[in-house]
């Protein structure tokens, strides 16, 4: 990562904000990007340029599209490149947003970050999305009731960016998926509790042990470092097995 460029969505908190640092950490420069929590994302840039790396807290929220193109230009004119993106950011749980908000965030603006970000990525660059099993496996495995918008909408996102693999292969960049498990700490589970009471703790019980924020986000950077990966390829964090007793199948939409 010596002297790369990484712009990682939702990185204000929990597993972007870690792999934010954990990139720094192996000599990127890093465009933490935030909606709402200016203070967070000023921290971690903060954290950053303390390891002597460049950083910028870059405010966009991905479903406004000026928000967006506002944050490229920083990113143009910081850094005139970007050589990784980590599609961190997500949503659909959130209370008082519109009904699609999860289509919005999960499908539609991951494609339209991409299609900002690629004129300024150079061969050799990297996409890494980040989903969980529940969506990966959508359509295939069981799904929680309250997950379900978010599963249904990741799920999507996943699918329109693998569509987009035959162009970039033009343009030597390569897209890497890293899926977990219910993830220890982050702020999705708990508001799955909210619906769910004893998810998580019924979640551990059938895994043994749940991923933890660390373990994810080093899994993420990971991902994007390792040259081996072919495009396509899916890295796998925690258990993919499931007990279906708990929760119901999912039924994509026809």
């Amino acid at each position: 990562m010596e002297g790369k460029i990484a712009l990682v969505t939702g990185a204000s908190r929990g597993v972007g904000a870690v792999a934010a640092r954990i990139l720094a950490g192996r000599g990127a420069d890093v465009i933490v990007n935030y909606r709402s929590k200016a203070r967070r994302a000023e921290e971690i840039a903060d954290d950053i340029r303390r390891t002597g790396r460049r950083a910028v807290a870059a405010q966009a929220d991905l479903t406004d599209p000026q928000e967006l193109a506002s944050m490229f230009a920083i990113v143009r004119e910081r850094f005139g490149r970007l050589d990784l993106l980590v599609l961190n950011a997500s949503g659909g749980l959130e209370r008082g947003r519109d009904e699609d908000y999860a289509m919005q965030i999960n499908l539609t603006a991951q494609t339209q970050t991409l299609d900002l970000a690629l004129p300024l990525m150079p061969e050799g660059g990297r996409v890494v999305f980040v989903t969980s099993h529940l969506a990966h496996f959508y359509g295939e495995r069981p799904v929680y009731p309250a997950y379900e918008p978010v599963a249904a909408s990741k799920k999507a996102g996943e699918n329109a960016l693998r569509s987009r693999i035959p162009e970039l292969r033009e343009r030597g960049i390569s897209l890497v998926v890293v899926s977990g498990d219910v993830i220890e700490g982050t702020i999705t589970p708990k508001l799955m509790e909210r619906q769910s009471p004893g998810l998580l703790a019924g979640r551990r019980k059938q895994a043994g042990r749940l991923p933890t924020v660390d373990d994810f986000a080093r899994a993420v950077v990971d991902a994007a470092e390792d040259t081996g990966l072919k495009s396509g390829a899916t890295v796998f964090v925690g258990s993919t097995e499931w007990e279906t007793s708990e929760v119901k199948p999912a039924v994509p939409d026809a």
